[in-house]
């Protein structure tokens, strides 16, 4: 199977970025032999595994079946070619990973809604209250305040720091920016999603961007100029 790079990079970005989140809760994975993995639990809507080759190897299938972390966890098959149903996976969501080039030109603008990086914990803990589903959903915190500190990490932010109209991360690793976790608040326009690049572009020139999404959320990025270049897949497995 030929893979293109941006397919790749895409895949590779993603990966650091679930070991940056796991770092920050003190449960680091480890990169081995075309995979991350992590035997550890993991922080919400993040998986256990990556897949960073699109070859089927015996050995892929055999060290995701002893990973075995305890309750329900996650593979993302970053180049859907697994097929995990017979080993007792089910299958959580389809996806396209999504690249816009470094040259592309930059989104027209015109909110004049403010936008700001978050620098402290207070200002974290009301982003990720603004992003979750449904706002203010009840579940552990995902984005500790060490991701504050991690180089090539930027969670964007618009509006009043106490409750963010929209918002997104930025996280730069394998020679590409990946955007992550977005969000409109409830009655925001859409044209901040094309401020949040616009603003990604100032802070990373010279360096695509990736990312991946489904359904509506993808026809938004696309609209704004990303390509797709390649379906991924998420298995979830729960454990007994």
């Amino acid at each position: 199977m030929t893979v293109d790079p941006r397919w790749a990079r895409a895949a590779r970005n993603n990966a650091e970025w679930c070991d940056a989140v796991c770092r920050a809760h003190g449960r680091p994975g480890r990169f081995d032999d075309g995979l991350w993995l992590n035997a550890a639990p993991v922080p919400a809507f993040y998986p256990n595994a990556v897949t960073l080759t699109a070859e089927v190897a015996e050995r892929t299938l055999e060290t995701l079946s002893h990973l075995d972390p305890p309750g329900r966890w996650g593979v993302k098959d970053s180049f859907a070619t697994l097929d995990l149903s017979a080993r007792g996976f089910d299958l959580l969501m389809s996806a396209q990973w999504i690249h816009l080039d470094a040259h592309a030109p930059p989104p027209d603008t015109s909110s004049h809604v403010p936008w700001r990086t978050v620098r402290t914990p207070g200002e974290l803990e009301s982003w990720e209250a603004a992003w979750s589903h449904p706002p203010g959903a009840a579940h552990a915190p995902v984005f500790p305040p060490a991701l504050l500190q991690e180089e090539g990490v930027v969670f964007l932010a618009a509006g009043d720091p106490a409750r963010p109209l929209a918002g997104g991360i930025a996280s730069r690793a394998a020679g590409v920016v990946g955007l992550s976790n977005t969000f409109l608040a409830e009655g925001a326009p859409p044209l901040l999603y094309a401020e949040l690049l616009a603003h990604l572009r100032t802070m990373f020139p010279g360096l695509p961007v990736v990312g991946y999404e489904h359904g509506e959320a993808l026809d938004a990025w696309r609209s704004l100029g990303f390509e797709c270049v390649g379906p991924l897949r998420v298995w979830l497995k729960q454990r007994g």
